[in-house]
C-alpha cells in the first residue's frame, strides 16, 4: 500500500487533517496501528488546550421506555456543532450505554462503545476531530417499580436529542388514555414553569435561604417596622414555595387550576406523581 493510500485510510479512520495523517505516517514508519497511536496522543494534547474554553451550548438526550429513563446532557461550544452528525451520532450511542449504567459517570466513561473503544476515548478522539470542547455533563435515570414514565422534548434537535428535556414518573396501575395524556401534559408543564420540588417542605433548604436573604436585603431600607418586615418575608417566603412546588403551580394549561386540582379530577385512585426531572441545555 502507497503512502498516499495510507493517508487516506487513516483520514477516513480517524478524522484527522491530511498534514497530520501524512506526518503519522511518516513517524511510524508506514505501520498505520502505530500512526493512529500518534494521532491520538497529539489528539489528547490538541484536546487538553480545547478544554481551556466554555462549553454552554450542546444538547439533551433521553433514552429508555415507560419503565425505566435516563437523561444525558453533552455540551459543546457552538449550536452548529451541535447539529454536526459526528456529534449527534455519539450522543445518541451514549445516550444508550448512560440509560444502561444508571446514569453512574465513572462507569460509562470506562464503556465500550460499538468502534470497541471507551466513551473516554471516543470523546477525545471528537474533541480533536471537530475541534471545539466537548464535556459530559448532568444525568438521571429514573425507575420506580409500579411507576410509569412519561417525557417531553423541546426544541428538538434531531430524534431524542432536544435543547430541553423533562422525564416525569407516575405511580398507578393505570393505562387509560387520560393517564397518558395527563403524564404528556405534565411534562410540558414541567418544561415551562420548571419547579424545584413536588411539594414546599421538599424544596431545598439552601435555595430558601437564599431567597429569605435576598428578601430581607429587599426590605432593609423600606423604613418600615421589624414586625411588619418580618411578616412581609413570610408572606413573600410562602408565595415563593408556593411558585415552585410542583402541586401548587397553576396548571399551564388551565391557569385557574393548581396541579394538585388536576390531579383530583382524573379520579385515579392510586395516582402519584412519583419523581420528575428537569434538564435545560445552559441552564
Amino acid at each position: 500500500m502507497s503512502d498516499i493510500e495510507k493517508i487516506k485510510q487513516l483520514r477516513q479512520s480517524t478524522g484527522a487533517g491530511f498534514k497530520d495523517c501524512n506526518a503519522a505516517i511518516q513517524e511510524s514508519g508506514g505501520d498505520l496501528g502505530k500512526a493512529v497511536e500518534i494521532l491520538r496522543i497529539k489528539g489528547i494534547s490538541k484536546a487538553s488546550k480545547k478544554m481551556l474554553r466554555e462549553a454552554k451550548e450542546g444538547v439533551i438526550a433521553v433514552s429508555g421506555d415507560q419503565q425505566k429513563i435516563s437523561l444525558i446532557e453533552v455540551n459543546c461550544e457552538t449550536d452548529f456543532v451541535a447539529k454536526n452528525d459526528n456529534f449527534i451520532n455519539f450522543v445518541k450511542e451514549l445516550s444508550d450505554l448512560n440509560n444502561l449504567c444508571n446514569s453512574n459517570t465513572e462507569e460509562l466513561i470506562k464503556s465500550k462503545m460499538k468502534n470497541s473503544e471507551t466513551v473516554e476515548q471516543n470523546l477525545v478522539s471528537l474533541i480533536a476531530k471537530i475541534g471545539e470542547k466537548i464535556t459530559i455533563g448532568r444525568s438521571k435515570t429514573i425507575n420506580h417499580n409500579g411507576s410509569k414514565n412519561f417525557n417531553y422534548l423541546h426544541t428538538v434537535v434531531k430524534d431524542n436529542l432536544s435543547k430541553l428535556a423533562v422525564v416525569v414518573s407516575l405511580e398507578t396501575k393505570d393505562s387509560s388514555v387520560s393517564l397518558k395524556t395527563f403524564g404528556k401534559h405534565l411534562s410540558m408543564h414541567i418544561a415551562a414553569s420548571n419547579p424545584l420540588a413536588l411539594e414546599a417542605n421538599e424544596i431545598n433548604k439552601d435555595i430558601l435561604d437564599k431567597e429569605t436573604s435576598l428578601i430581607s436585603e429587599e426590605l432593609k431600607n423600606t423604613g418600615k417596622s421589624d414586625d411588619i418586615i418580618k411578616k412581609i418575608s413570610i408572606g413573600k417566603i410562602n408565595k415563593f414555595k408556593e411558585e415552585n412546588s410542583l402541586l401548587t403551580q397553576p396548571w399551564v394549561m388551565e391557569p385557574k387550576k393548581k396541579v394538585k386540582d388536576i390531579l383530583e379530577e382524573l379520579s385515579i385512585n392510586d395516582l402519584k406523581i412519583k419523581d420528575f426531572y428537569r434538564l435545560k441545555i445552559g441552564e
